[in-house]
């Protein structure tokens, strides 16, 4: 009889123990295959740079696990986002987001997933204040005194090239508008790069950037910048004033780079995921990479971008609808 119940009660436990093995395999198998950064922009921007930079420290801090940067372009980031939206809850696929990760439900009538709903947050990695570009042949050394001349000019004259339509370089350009009282026209394109090429060529007048996607037409003579939209001056350009030096206090647009995994991650890998990221962050050679190239390294943790994700809808969402922002 105790033999009989000796088996029954050691079936059991061997019972529960693989079912919770079965839980956690899955989770561990996971952990296993190479961790793929999607970037929802083609190679060679902003995110797309700094997710080559962290990719080798990254890998190293995850124990040699293979760290792939796999880029899904175009529709405004929302193709890479959906794609990460639906992949498996593992730790395996995460998306490297963009400022439009927090716009585009505020500019989007209809997103093919739930910006506040299907993503958890790991880490805000940077931000970096955009720079406003412009051909050489645009009159003025700075903002303020382009705004001067244009202000005295017929109404569009000078233009401004974006990456889309919705976008920050779109919208914070419009504020300047609203502020200045200057008309300028809005010039959408399909991406930084088609943007600074028309700068270039002079089929555009200017254009907001991240430093990092601007600074080696800067340096060669091809263009140059106006104004720095941030808190304070580039250590790189200390020449360069601020927007707000320039009569507009208050009116900063920072880009920014987030991680998210897909819901339902479970929170243990996203603590490790989290962990992996400050650290590689904190790196001082990445750091070094990160700085030069015009970046602000912040290396939050989830609850923290959740609450920057907020804000920064918030602000957009309510300038958009206030000013009855055009977005088509």
């Amino acid at each position: 009889m105790k033999s009989r119940m000796f088996k029954h009660v050691l079936g059991s436990v061997l019972t529960v123990t693989a079912l919770a093995g079965g839980m956690i395999a899955p989770v561990q198998a996971a952990q296993d295959r190479p961790l793929v950064l999607v970037v929802p922009y083609p190679p060679g921007g902003s995110t797309d740079i700094l997710a080559r930079i962290m990719q080798p420290k990254l890998s190293a801090e995850l124990g040699g696990r293979p760290v792939v940067v796999e880029n899904r372009a175009g529709a405004a980031s929302q193709i890479a986002s959906a794609h990460v939206a639906r992949a498996e809850p593992d730790g395996n696929t995460l998306l490297v987001s963009f400022d439009n990760h927090a716009i585009n439900p505020a500019v989007k009538p209809k997103l093919p997933y739930d910006t506040f709903k299907d993503f958890v947050s790991i880490s805000q990695t940077v931000r970096f204040p955009l720079v406003i570009g412009a051909n050489p042949k645009v009159p003025g050394k700075n903002l303020a005194e382009f705004l001067a001349v244009a202000a005295k000019e017929p109404a569009n004259k000078f233009n401004y090239a974006s990456t889309g339509v919705g976008s920050l370089n779109h919208l914070a350009p419009e504020e300047l508008k609203q502020r200045s009282k200057v008309e300028l026209l809005h010039v959408p394109y399909g991406g930084g790069g088609p943007a600074i090429q028309a700068v270039v060529g002079g089929q555009a007048d200017m254009t907001w950037l991240s430093y990092a996607a601007l600074r080696g037409q800067i340096q060669a003579g091809k263009i140059k910048p106006l104004a720095v939209a941030g808190e304070k001056r580039l250590a790189e350009m200390p020449d360069v004033p601020t927007v707000a030096e320039s009569g507009f206090p208050g009116l900063e647009a920072y880009s920014w780079s987030g991680m998210f995994a897909p819901a339902g991650t479970p929170p243990e890998v996203v603590k490790k995921l989290t962990a992996a990221f400050q650290a590689t962050l904190k790196d001082p050679e990445v750091a070094r990479k990160i700085t030069e190239a015009g970046f602000e390294i912040v290396a939050s943790d989830g609850p923290a971008l959740d609450a920057y994700v907020q804000k920064e809808f918030k602000r957009w969402d309510s300038f958009v609808k206030t000013n009855n922002i055009p977005l088509e």
